[in-house]
């Protein structure tokens, strides 16, 4: 991920903040927990539909990603509101958790560090990928396209999902 769209990211989340599409927000177990479980259903729904809809292979493994990004946002403090809430996330994410994911997955590749910074950085490049390939898939792609996309996209979102789930101490 570029400098510049960090740049991007952290004065979009300052804006956020200000035009309140971004709350901070006191923790409540019950709302992280609907979240956390959303991530999970998505995931197994995207991979018992792998075979039957690529569309929807596509469109559950970004969600997957979506809520428990949005369960990590969420315990940090924060809750977007409904309004444009899939960039508020994505924006929200690269600021909140950039250095956290670098920090937890140096922990755990500490004799690859350079292979760990990488993963960090792609991680939050992917779940961006994935926002703007759901909308694209669902609504411009032709059909050769969809199979190889849709496998991707599930292989993305089991590593995105496993990963901030160790992140959130869920694992």
């Amino acid at each position: 991920m570029n400098e510049k769209r960090i740049k991007e990211a952290e004065n979009n989340f300052h804006s956020y903040i200000s035009e309140q599409l971004l709350k901070k927000e006191e923790f409540n177990q019950n709302i992280y927990n609907r979240l956390h479980q959303n991530s999970l259903e998505s995931l197994r729904v995207a991979n018992e539909i792998f075979k039957t809809s690529f569309l929807w292979t596509i469109v559950t493994s970004y969600y997957a990603m979506f809520y428990i990004a949005s369960a990590y946002i969420y315990k940090k403090g924060y809750k977007a509101q409904h309004k444009i809430v899939h960039k508020v996330i994505n924006d929200a994410l690269i600021v909140l958790a950039k250095n956290n994911l670098k920090e937890k997955l140096l922990e755990e590749y500490e004799e690859e560090r350079e292979k760990a910074l990488s993963i960090a950085e792609n991680l939050l490049d992917n779940y961006e990928y994935e926002r703007s390939k759901r909308a694209r898939f669902q609504y411009e792609m032709t059909e050769d396209l969809k199979e190889s996309k849709a496998k991707t996209s599930l292989n993305r979102s089991k590593e995105f999902v496993e990963i901030f789930r160790r992140m959130l101490g869920n694992i």
